[in-house]
C-alpha cells in the first residue's frame, strides 16, 4: 500500500521568519542578506544545538526548526529572541535584523531529511501571529511546557489562518512585555475573532495638504464605520477604537489582534473645494497581505454614493450578502449639500470634545446644517443628544426643558428618516431618562436592528436593563458594547456599573479601576467606586475616593444625579449611597 512508505513522528516545530524582510532587502539587499545570514551562524544556530534542535529548512529569509522535546523548543525559540535583541541593541532600528517566533507540536511526516504535514504548517501560521520580537506557541505546547519553564505566556485568543479549517488558540511572550516580568500585572485576553467576517475601518490619512482639513479626513472615516456597521453579515469595530490609533504607523497585525479582527481597512482623503479622492485598501491582519485597493475620484455632493461604493466593495470582497432592507434602504440614499455636510461633520469633531463650550458650537453648526438641508436626519438626532447631555451634566443652563427637546429632536430625525440608525438611538436616550423605560428599550432595539453593530446602542439598551432592574441582561448588553468597542473606556464603566448591582463587588472594582487608569479624571467612577467600598467595609478608601470626586467636580450632586438617573427602583440608588453613609461621608 502507498502509505506505508509514509513514515510519521510526533515533533516540536519551531518556524522563524524576519519582520519586514522584503523592505530592507528593497534597502539594502547586500548587506541584509549579510547580516542575517551571521545571525543565523552566530546566534541562532548555536542555540538550536544547544537545546538538540535540527534545521529542517530554510526559507529565505527564515528556517524551520525540528525538537523532540516541547520544552527544548520554547526554551530555544525564547532564548533566540534574547539573544537577537541583544545583538540588535547598537543597531539602527530600521536596519535590525528582528524575528518573528512561532511553536507547535504536532504529527509530521518525514521523507529523507524533510517534514511535512499539519504540525509544519501550523507552526508557520503561528510564527506569523507572533509580535515582533517575541514567541507564539500553539495551546497545545502551552498546555504541555506551563510550568515547565519559566516563561509566562499570555492567552491571545483563538484566529483564523490561510488553509487551516478549525481556529488556532494562541499564547504569546516577548521579551521586553511588561507582563512577564516578576512584577507583572494581570493582562486583559485579547478578544477572540468573531465567527462573523470582521473588520476595523483605521482612520484615514488627511492629504489635503491643510492639516485643519484633519476632521474633513476624520468624518469621512466615521461614516465608512458607520455604513458597514449597518451590515447584519459584518462585524465591525467602533470609531472610538479605530480611532486610538490615529496619529500612528502602527503594525496591522498587532492591531488585528488587539482589536479581534481579520480585516482593516486603511486610506487616505484629499480634498479640493468641493471635490474628494479617497484612497482604500483592505488587507488581511491575520497575515498583512493586501485583499484589494481602490481609489475613488468624486464630487463632494456624492460622498454618499463613494460611501456605498466602498461598503459594498468589502461586502463583496468578504462574500458577505445585503439583506432585503439592507439593500433597499442604500437605494434610497442621495446627494448631499457640500456645506451641509462640512457642518455635520465637524459638529461630530466638536461633541467628542465633552464640555460645555463645544457643545454650544456643535448646536450651532447643526442648526446651521438643518437651515441648508432639512432633510439632514441624522443632524436632529445629534441635536437631541447634545440637549440630553447638556442635561445629565448641568452645562449651558439645562433645565428639565432639555428632556423635551431631546425628545422632539429625536423624534424629528425618525420623521425626517426613520431608518437613520442614529434618531432611534437619540430616542432611547431621551426615553429612558423621562423615565419612560420600556418605550425607550422599543427604541433601542430599532436601532440595533438598523445598526447591528452600534456599541452605543448595545450600551443605551444596556442603560435601560440596568436602570430596569435586570442586571444580568445589562451586563451581557455591556459586554458585548465593549466588544465592539474594545479600547473605549466608558464601556469599562457601565459594565462596573452592572456588576456592582450585581452584588459582584471585585469584579467591579477591577473595571472601574481599569476605567480609571484609562480615564483619570471621571468623577462619576469614583462616585462609585467610593459607594463600593462603602458597602463593602473598606470604609477608608471609600472616604478618599469622595474626596477625590470633589476635587475632580467641586458641584458633584447625589440629589441631581438621583433625580436624573431612572432606575425604576429607586431602593437601587439609595444601596449606592447607603454605602456612602455606612463609611462615614457626610452627604
Amino acid at each position: 500500500m502507498a502509505n506505508e512508505s509514509i513514515r510519521r513522528r510526533l515533533a516540536a516545530i519551531l518556524a522563524a521568519d524576519v519582520v519586514g524582510y522584503s523592505r530592507l532587502m528593497e534597502r539594502d539587499e547586500r548587506s541584509t542578506h549579510a547580516l542575517l545570514m551571521a545571525r543565523l551562524k552566530e546566534v541562532l544556530e548555536p542555540l538550536v544545538a544547544i537545546h538538540q534542535g535540527r534545521v529542517f529548512k530554510r526559507t529565505g529569509d527564515g528556517v524551520l526548526v525540528e525538537f523532540g522535546s516541547a520544552v527544548n523548543a520554547v526554551e530555544c525559540a525564547a532564548a533566540i529572541q534574547q539573544a537577537m535583541a541583544a545583538a540588535n541593541t547598537d543597531m539602527p532600528e530600521d536596519q535590525a535584523i528582528v524575528l518573528r517566533v512561532g511553536v507547535n507540536l504536532g504529527d509530521v511526516m518525514v521523507e529523507d531529511s524533510d517534514l511535512y504535514g499539519d504540525g509544519v504548517n501550523v507552526a508557520a501560521r503561528i510564527e506569523a501571529l507572533a509580535d515582533p520580537g517575541g514567541v507564539a506557541i500553539s495551546d497545545g505546547v502551552h498546555e504541555y511546557v506551563h510550568g515547565r519553564v519559566g516563561l509566562d505566556f499570555v492567552d491571545a485568543g483563538y484566529y483564523e489562518v490561510k488553509n487551516i479549517e478549525r481556529q488556532v488558540h494562541i499564547w504569546r511572550w516577548s521579551p521586553n512585555d511588561r507582563t512577564n516580568g516578576p512584577n507583572k500585572t494581570a493582562a486583559e485576553p485579547q478578544p477572540q475573532l468573531p465567527k462573523k467576517p470582521s473588520i476595523a475601518v483605521l482612520p484615514f490619512d488627511n492629504m489635503s495638504g491643510d492639516p485643519e482639513q484633519g476632521y474633513f479626513a476624520d468624518g469621512i472615516t466615521e461614516d465608512i464605520i458607520t455604513d458597514l456597521s449597518k451590515v447584519s453579515g459584518l462585524f465591525v469595530i467602533a470609531r472610538n477604537s479605530s480611532f486610538a490609533y490615529k496619529g500612528k504607523a502602527p503594525d496591522i497585525r498587532k492591531v488585528s489582534r488587539e482589536l479581534g479582527v481579520r480585516y482593516i481597512l486603511e486610506g487616505s482623503v484629499r480634498r479640493a473645494t468641493d471635490r474628494i479622492r479617497i484612497n482604500a485598501q483592505m488587507i488581511d491582519g491575520t497575515t498583512g497581505g493586501h485583499l484589494w485597493a481602490e481609489r475613488y475620484d468624486r464630487g463632494l455632493e456624492d460622498i454618499f454614493a463613494v460611501q456605498d461604493e466602498v461598503t459594498r466593495t468589502i461586502v463583496n470582497a468578504l462574500r458577505v450578502k445585503l439583506t432585503a432592507s439592507e439593500e433597499q434602504r442604500r437605494e434610497s440614499r442621495g446627494k448631499v449639500d457640500p456645506e451641509a455636510y462640512d457642518l455635520l461633520v465637524r459638529s461630530r469633531q466638536s461633541i467628542l470634545q465633552f464640555n460645555s463650550i463645544s457643545s454650544t458650537e456643535a448646536r450651532s453648526m447643526l442648526e446651521r446644517a438643518i437651515a441648508i438641508d432639512p432633510g439632514l436626519a441624522a443632524a436632529y438626532a445629534w441635536l437631541s443628544i447634545i440637549a440630553l447631555t447638556d442635561f445629565m451634566n448641568q452645562w449651558n443652563g439645562a433645565t428639565p426643558d432639555n428632556l423635551t427637546q431631546a425628545f422632539e429632536l429625536a423624534n424629528k430625525a425618525i420623521d425626517t428618516d426613520d431608518t437613520e440608525p442614529q434618531g432611534h438611538h437619540a430616542l432611547s436616550l431621551a426615553l429612558a431618562f423621562m423615565r419612560r423605560l420600556d418605550d425607550a428599550e422599543r427604541a433601542a432595539e430599532r436601532a440595533m436592528e438598523l445598526d447591528p453593530n452600534s456599541a452605543n446602542t448595545y450600551t443605551a439598551l444596556g442603560g435601560i436593563r440596568d436602570f430596569q432592574g435586570r442586571h444580568e441582561d445589562a451586563l451581557a448588553l455591556y459586554t458585548q458594547a465593549h466588544r465592539l468597542d474594545p479600547q473605549f473606556d466608558l464601556s469599562l464603566h457601565f459594565l462596573g456599573r452592572a456588576l456592582l448591582n450585581l452584588g459582584r463587588f471585585d469584579e467591579a472594582e477591577t473595571a472601574f479601576k481599569r476605567r480609571l487608569s484609562l480615564a483619570p479624571r471621571s468623577d462619576m467612577t469614583r462616585f462609585y467606586l467610593a459607594c463600593l467600598y462603602g458597602r463593602i467595609g473598606r470604609h477608608e478608601e471609600a472616604q478618599r475616593f469622595w474626596r477625590e470626586v470633589q476635587e475632580v467636580n467641586p458641584n458633584f450632586s447625589i440629589e441631581h444625579l438621583k433625580r436624573a438617573l431612572p432606575y425604576r427602583d429607586p431602593n437601587l440608588f439609595n444601596r449606592l449611597v447607603d454605602g456612602l453613609r455606612e463609611a462615614g461621608v457626610s452627604i
